[in-house]
């Protein structure tokens, strides 16, 4: 069997969604806390929810990942029964202090984290990174004393470029010659994308680095041309946000004589809401009253070879871990990215001090000790 050693349990950890029409307003209030946001745009966002039931896909993509990623492991040979998996969400259950808390329960006290987002960002690195810290924090109260990690970004990796390749390639074969790839991401603000990594603007460079290894992959005699367009604007007019956004790119596609597009989410893991709803009801309504030939591209989520990705990643950071010397694959940017997020890395610009685990200037915040024989709770 192959060790995870030093290791004792694995946590995908993801963004979470509510299940049924009473949880959507909870769970926005959970995303939304200490940001100031109005009711009234809360309520406009869970029509978006109630548009499907009031459920989210995300928790049953979820499931799914968490499933594969099992059997990936196992078939790399991890020892599930000493080494589980276990699943935590940031914004509704199971939350990720309650998931700690059990797998501690069971033993573990070294955990490494795979998190549902493949691109450097404050919301999609940093902030979990601040909410394993707090859950830490919680959980040392307890006199529960834990270390996670987290895997490195993975937007560079073969399991999440090859998929989004092989779908658009058959997406292309649906539409008339000439048409165009309209690869697509969460907008955020300007300064967060001028934040993010530890240079700045990370958010950006690594999405077109992604985009990039997928066009060259697709084997085309004629290599589409393509752009980087965003969807789920969420802030005030007067703050700048990345554009252009989805809706208003599909006019000026039709407006140049675009003979079609395909909608290319890459920068989702699975079919989130901003992906079923954003793309697939409002942008196909924009495209088909545009008269203009649309297909959505899938994401990577449910292939084998996403899930093979992760398990890989699991498996080499355990091995750096041990003093190893792993292979490092990269297969988009000038190589692979960091697995110690550095100082201000993704930098939270409202709360510049607030702790985030899994970085180097993490320390548990707490005077507390903790429990003796258990290992120091930091996380490098």
């Amino acid at each position: 069997m192959s060790s995870l050693k030093p290791y004792d349990a694995v946590l995908l950890l993801s963004f979470g969604g509510p299940e049924a029409p009473d949880e959507v307003m909870p769970f926005l209030e959970n995303v939304t806390r200490g940001r100031g946001i109005p009711r009234e745009r809360l309520l406009e966002v869970s029509e978006h929810y109630q548009h499907f039931g009031g459920r989210s896909p995300i928790n049953d993509e979820n499931r799914l990942l968490l499933a594969n990623l099992r059997e990936q492991l196992a078939a790399a040979g991890v020892d599930l029964e000493t080494t589980p998996v276990y699943w935590g969400n940031r914004n509704w259950a199971p939350f990720t202090t309650d998931v700690l808390r059990e797998a501690h329960e069971a033993g573990a006290r070294r955990v490494l984290a795979v998190v549902t987002s493949a691109y450097p960002s404050y919301s999609g690195c940093r902030q979990y990174r601040e909410d394993l810290a707090e859950a830490l924090v919680t959980l040392a109260h307890e006199g529960r004393s834990m270390r996670v990690d987290k895997i490195r970004h993975y937007f560079d990796q073969d399991g999440f470029l090859q998929p989004i390749a092989d779908s658009i390639r058959e997406g292309l074969g649906s539409l008339p010659a000439g048409s165009r790839i309209a690869f697509v991401t969460h907008s955020i603000p300007d300064a967060m994308d001028d934040a993010s990594g530890p240079d700045g603007n990370a958010y950006t460079t690594t999405h077109r680095q992604a985009c990039e290894a997928v066009v060259s992959r697709l084997g085309l005699d004629t290599v589409p041309e393509w752009d980087l367009v965003y969807c789920s604007r969420s802030g005030p007019p007067s703050q700048p946000w990345l554009e252009p956004d989805i809706g208003d790119h599909l006019a000026a596609l039709k407006q140049a004589g675009a003979p079609g597009v395909v909608c290319v989410p890459i920068g989702f893991v699975s079919d989130h809401m901003e992906v079923v709803f954003d793309l697939d009801t409002e942008a196909l309504e924009i495209a088909h009253d545009l008269d203009l030939p649309f297909v959505r591209a899938a994401t990577s989520g449910r292939a084998a070879a996403f899930a093979q990705t992760l398990a890989a990643l699991v498996v080499e950071r355990a091995a750096a871990e041990r003093g190893e010397n792993p292979d490092r694959p990269s297969k988009a940017g000038p190589g692979p990215w960091h697995d110690v997020c550095p100082a201000g890395c993704c930098a939270n610009l409202r709360n510049p001090d607030k702790p985030a685990a899994c970085g180097v200037d993490w320390v548990l915040p707490i005077d507390k000790p903790v429990q003796s024989g258990s290992p120091a709770p930091v996380s490098r």
